[in-house]
């Protein structure tokens, strides 16, 4: 697949010596939804800075569409498009204007069909003739996502686009990254609620101390990091977990009543059979069991702390 970002050697240290990314390799295909996760701190809003044209690399190369971010920085930062954290100044100008100078100033022809759509798509129709000021945190928000897709980018970049906000204005987002997945439009997000990255991204990368971790397919990798867990719930409380069980490493509830058994998916064998006969035979009876999947978000505080 056709990779839309290319980036090589990527480092980049603050004055004092701060390193905040370190010799950073990825790419991002496409048309695909790939989901940048890490702690506070781990580089994530750096690493989009750069590719954005607003942060200086101290070394390495990022190509955008195979154009380079340093020597062709009009034709990259022409393709992509931001949502940062941080709210929009107040102003006095109307959030339909503001859409319309957002456009010309990436030299755009005014296309007011655009605008519209992307308004209504948001939820701010009924706010287009209202000035900035007067809008609540939550449709400051909803602008800044709006102007960013005000162009017409190759690429978005959605930072922490939905922290703080409304379930509406997040699903009002999910809505927009879906159609824009369609429109061929490819979309990094960084986010902290990570279940967003589970229901939206293609592929998934960690990064924590301005290192990537892991990049790999969402599903490949909740499959082959992911844990299966096995919860029987006992007719009776269990004092102990009774001598003979120790291969199987079952955890006791607090209130004594469940037994939880961790197995892999991957093996030849899970176990399961020889577990529940084996409890039959030790006299421990359970009146009903369920499964449990690993999410994506289990998966990456398991990343993220082996990697401390």
């Amino acid at each position: 697949m056709h990779p839309v970002i290319s980036i090589t050697g990527l480092t980049k240290t603050y004055a004092g010596g701060f390193r905040a990314l370190n010799d950073v390799d990825l790419e991002i295909n496409k048309g695909e939804i790939f989901g940048l996760l890490g702690p506070n701190g781990a580089g994530k809003t750096t690493l989009i800075n750069i590719v954005c044209g607003i942060v200086t690399p101290s070394d390495g190369k990022v190509l955008v569409d195979g154009d380079n971010i340093i020597s062709d920085f009009r034709q990259t930062r022409s393709k992509i498009g931001l949502v940062p954290q941080e709210l929009p100044t107040e102003t006095f100008e109307t959030v339909r204007n503001t859409l319309r100078f957002s456009r010309g100033l990436y030299g755009k022809p005014p296309n007011d069909d655009h605008i519209d759509k992307v308004l209504k798509s948001l939820s701010l129709w009924d706010k287009r003739d209202t000035m900035i000021m007067m809008l609540s945190g939550g449709m400051k928000r909803r602008v800044l996502i709006a102007k960013a897709l005000s162009h017409e980018p190759e690429v978005l970049f959605l930072d922490e686009p939905t922290a703080g906000v409304d379930v509406e204005l997040r699903q009002d987002m999910w809505k927009v990254v879906e159609l824009l997945r369609q429109e061929g439009v490819t979309v990094i997000l960084t986010t902290h609620y990570i279940e967003e990255a589970e229901r939206l991204a293609d592929r998934v990368g960690v990064i924590n101390h301005g290192e990537i971790i892991i990049v790999e397919e969402k599903d490949k990798l909740m499959q082959d990091l992911g844990k299966k867990q096995l919860m029987l719930h006992l007719y009776e409380e269990l004092e102990s977990i009774p001598p003979g069980f120790e291969r199987y490493a079952l955890e006791l509830s607090e209130d004594r009543r469940e037994l939880t058994y961790t197995y892999d998916t991957k093996g030849e064998h899970t176990g399961i059979t020889d577990l529940i006969h084996e409890l039959r035979g030790a006299g421990i009876r359970f009146n009903d069991l369920k499964t449990k999947q690993s999410s994506l978000e289990e998966i990456f505080v398991d990343l993220v702390h082996k990697g401390r």
